[in-house]
C-alpha cells in the first residue's frame, strides 16, 4: 500500500517509527569528511526525517550496524565465561537497492557459508528493511551491470517527489503507523536506476588462470596496501580476534571481533614467520577474484554490488571498475600464452 505524506506528517512518522524501533539511517556529518572543509555521509540511529539523508550516497556502508567495527563477543574471568547483552528491540535500517542486495551477500556469507554465525544472526534477527528509492544514479555507480539497481524485498520504501514523500509499505505495524498519519493513499513503485555512467564487462568463462596475467604487476606500486576498500565495502566481511586484558595477571577480560583487510600488511601472517600474498598486486587479485569468481561459484551471483564506495574512498584513484574491464584482456593474455 502506497501513501503520500508532507515534511510534516513524514517527519511524525519517522517520530512515531522510533518510539518503537531503533532507526539507522545515512546521515550527513558536515565538517566531518576527510578533508578540511569536507562533509561525510555514514549510519548513524536518527529520530527524524531531517537527520536522513536521502539525496547523496553514503560514503561508509551500513554493515557497521550488523558487523560492528568492534565487537564484543564475551567477557571472561579466570573461573566465567559471559556473553554481552543484546539489545532487543527491533531495527529499522534505510538502505539503497545496492545495500540490500550487499545485505544478501551478508546473509550468504554470515548464515549460509557454513556454520551460522551466532552473533550475526543475533543482530539480523531484529532488523527491518526501509528501501530509499534512487532517482538517478552517483558518478562512481555500476549497480546496473551488476544487476542491483533494482530490489523488491523490503518492508518499507521512500522516495522524495515534489516536496512529499512516497512511502510503499509491505509490513502491517508500520501500515498502522502510517495510516494515522497519512492524508492520501497512492500507488508508490520506488525508483529504482535504469543506468550508470559507468560501465563493466565481466567476462562469462572467467577462472583462475587469470592468476597469471601481468595486470596485477602495475598494483605493486599504485596500491598503498592503506584498507579503505575494504572498509568501505559493504560486503567485505573479514575480521580478526582481539583479547582484552583488564589486568596484568591475564585472567579478566573481553574477546572482541575487529574488522580486518585483505589488503593490508599482517592479515595473512601465519605461524611460523609465513606470509601469503606480500605484494600489493597479489592482495589486488586475491579481493578481485573473491568478489567476482568466487563467491559467484558458490552463490551463484556477484559478492560485488556496483555501489561505488571503493571508487570514492581510493587515494591512489584506483577504480574497482576499471579492473573488472581489464579481466577480459587478462584472459585473452593467459590463453595466448598457454
Amino acid at each position: 500500500m502506497g501513501f503520500k505524506l508532507d515534511l510534516e506528517n513524514a517527519n511524525k512518522f519517522i517520530e512515531a517509527l522510533s518510539s518503537e524501533y531503533d532507526i539507522y539511517a545515512p546521515h550527513k556529518f558536515i565538517g566531518g569528511g576527510r578533508f578540511s572543509d569536507t562533509d561525510c555521509v555514514r549510519y548513524k540511529q536518527v529520530h527524524t526525517l531531517d537527520e536522513i539523508e536521502l539525496n547523496e550516497k553514503s560514503d561508509y556502508s551500513f554493515k557497521e550496524v550488523l558487523t560492528p567495527i568492534s565487537q564484543t563477543l564475551f567477557y571472561f574471568t579466570e573461573d566465567h565465561v559471559n556473553e554481552p547483552k543484546v539489545n532487543q528491540k527491533e531495527v529499522i535500517i534505510f538502505l539503497r537497492s545496492c545495500d540490500l542486495h550487499a545485505l544478501k551477500r551478508l546473509d550468504d556469507m554470515y548464515l549460509r557459508n557454513g556454520d551460522e554465525d551466532y552473533y550475526y544472526k543475533q543482530l539480523r534477527e531484529h532488523i527491518t528493511i526501509a528501501l530509499i528509492g534512487c532517482k538517478h544514479s552517483f558518478n562512481t555507480c555500476f549497480c546496473v551491470d551488476m544487476h542491483s539497481n533494482i530490489s523488491t524485498d523490503y518492508q518499507l520504501s521512500i522516495d522524495v517527489e515534489d516536496n512529499h514523500y512516497l512511502f510503499d509499505c509491505k509490513d502491517e505495524k508500520l501500515s498502522s503507523l502510517l495510516h494515522d498519519v497519512a492524508y492520501t493513499s497512492c500507488e508508490v513503485t520506488p525508483h529504482h536506476v535504469t543506468d550508470n555512467k559507468i560501465h563493466v564487462h565481466i567476462p562469462e568463462k572467467l577462472d583462475h588462470r587469470i592468476n597469471k596475467s601481468h595486470l596485477w604487476d602495475e598494483y605493486n606500486s599504485r596500491c598503498i596496501h592503506c584498507g579503505r576498500c575494504n572498509f568501505v565495502c559493504p560486503t567485505c566481511t573479514c575480521f580478526t580476534m582481539q583479547d582484552l586484558f583488564y589486568s596484568e595477571n591475564g585472567k579478566v577480560g573481553e574477546r572482541r571481533r575487529i574488522w580486518a583487510s585483505c589488503m593490508v600488511d599482517g592479515f595473512t601472517n601465519v605461524a611460523g614467520g609465513g606470509s601469503y600474498r606480500k605484494s600489493n598486486g597479489e592482495r589486488m587479485r586475491f579481493k578481485v577474484l573473491h568478489k567476482v569468481l568466487d563467491h559467484k561459484a558458490r552463490f551463484n551471483e556477484y559478492m560485488c554490488v556496483g555501489c561505488g564506495r571503493c571508487d570514492d574512498i581510493c587515494p591512489e584513484y584506483i577504480s574497482f571498475s576499471c579492473i573488472l574491464n581489464k579481466l577480459d584482456d587478462g584472459m585473452k593474455e593467459v590463453s595466448e600464452d598457454e
